[in-house]
């Protein structure tokens, strides 16, 4: 009877030490999930602003074109002939 008793005094102190560590436990994992979801959320607005920020630069500079715009290439120097070599 006493060996019971030690036994359920022993298993009691156990299980208080694994909730109290179990607590700390998950408060430091709650702190390392909330960092993750922050950086995670930082990084999906840097996306976000890098594809919008693209977008409205092609359209800013499909907007502002010049009529020699067409022409760019006509004054370039290089091999772009197709002959038959004769």
């Amino acid at each position: 009877m006493m060996q019971a008793m030690k036994l359920f005094q022993s298993l009691r102190k156990l299980e208080e030490e694994l909730e109290e560590a179990a607590s700390m436990g998950s408060h430091e994992t709650r702190k390392v999930l909330r960092n993750i979801g922050w950086v995670s959320a930082g990084i999906t607005v840097l996306a976000l602003s890098v594809v919008v920020g693209r977008e409205l630069r092609q359209r800013y500079k499909f907007n502002h074109r010049t009529p020699y715009d067409a022409y760019a290439h006509a004054g370039d120097q290089g091999h772009d002939e197709c002959g038959v070599g004769i």
